[in-house]
């Protein structure tokens, strides 16, 4: 439960302003009731909470910046309603049932470095049936992805340095560039094809034992001719109440919908039962940046494809033993 995201937090305006939006959308919820705030940060969350009345926040954060985040709170005059608690959320005493869970638990890859299992933790302890958990659902994706100039950059630029030849440094050069998935931001047109759900998360009902080993297999069909040089994935979370939160099975029919439908244009790609009702912090290529970005997972040397080629395979995301926080990536494609 360390924080990982508190020095990132009010500068991302997409997150803040989403956050923002879902604590005044269910307004109602929140006012007179009991909410904690899991891996508060800097306290922005629990402020909002406050704000939006509710009777009690607890905010929980097991890293120093609880310490600021109380200044925070005291200079907000906020003392009586926010309560900040320094400590893991296994560890804190909270001696009554609370009515709302809040918390920008999202790691990259949704799940590397995140705080869903604290999320739960808090969940089983402390909320009251029919409770409110926001954010209600996530989920992961991922799509083959070009990137040329990305790749030219890292790689081509050994083949000639100043007219000297130093292709022998390829392998060392692609071992530094693509050894690690990297973090960083894409364009839609960089995409290959419709992307793929490797993982539903409804925040309800996901359990610790979910989180262990995450395995999908996937089968993408290239929309272009192009150099494959790896996959990208990201994320989007929504903000419903218990009753509204989708089954893994409509988020993944909604874009089976899509990827049948050749004319559906880049926009749609994450289309809804009720797009008008859902309030959703989309991490896609498409979508304003966040300080999440992408995940990108490079191949050493790209595969040439054609139009209509078949690319499919597994991915099997595992927790590692010595740190459930992060995360094995083991992925296998034709």
């Amino acid at each position: 439960n360390a924080r990982r995201g508190g020095r990132h937090y009010v500068p991302d305006r997409v997150r803040t302003e989403t956050y923002r939006t879902a604590i005044m959308r269910h307004q109602s919820s929140i006012a007179g009731k009991v909410v904690v705030d899991v891996g508060c940060g800097t306290g922005i969350l629990s402020i909002f909470c406050a704000q939006a009345g509710a009777k009690r926040v607890y905010a929980v954060d097991a890293s120093d910046i609880a310490v600021q985040a109380n200044e925070v709170v005291k200079a907000n005059n906020l003392s009586d309603t926010v309560i900040v608690l320094h400590g893991r959320v296994e560890d804190v005493e909270i001696d009554e049932e609370v009515d709302v869970i809040i918390s920008e638990w999202m790691g990259y890859l949704l799940l590397y470095e995140s705080m869903l299992g604290s999320v739960i933790t808090a969940r089983d302890r402390w909320l009251k049936p029919g409770g409110l958990i926001l954010p209600s659902n996530a989920t992961l994706y991922m799509a083959p992805v070009t990137h040329s100039d990305r790749y030219s950059d890292s790689i081509d630029f050994w083949r000639n340095v100043y007219g000297i030849d130093m292709s022998a440094m390829l392998p060392l050069a692609k071992q530094c560039a693509f050894e690690e998935p990297c973090i960083e931001t894409i364009s839609g047109e960089n995409v290959l094809t419709w992307p793929h759900v490797v993982k539903h998360v409804d925040c309800y009902t996901v359990t610790l034992g979910e989180l262990e080993s995450v395995t999908t297999k996937y089968k993408f069909k290239s929309m272009m001719r192009a150099p494959l040089h790896g996959f990208a994935f990201w994320f989007d979370v929504e903000f419903n109440g218990p009753a509204t939160s989708p089954t893994s099975n409509q988020v993944s029919s909604s874009f089976i919908e899509s990827s049948n439908n050749q004319s559906t244009d880049v926009s749609q790609r994450k289309k809804r039962a009720n797009p008008s009702e859902a309030l959703v912090l989309s991490t896609a290529p498409e979508d304003p940046p966040t300080h999440w970005q992408q995940t990108m997972v490079y191949f050493y040397d790209p595969i040439d494809l054609e139009q209509d080629q078949l690319i499919d395979g597994s991915l099997t995301l595992t927790q590692s033993k010595e740190n459930r926080r992060f995360m094995n990536i083991h992925l296998e494609y034709t």
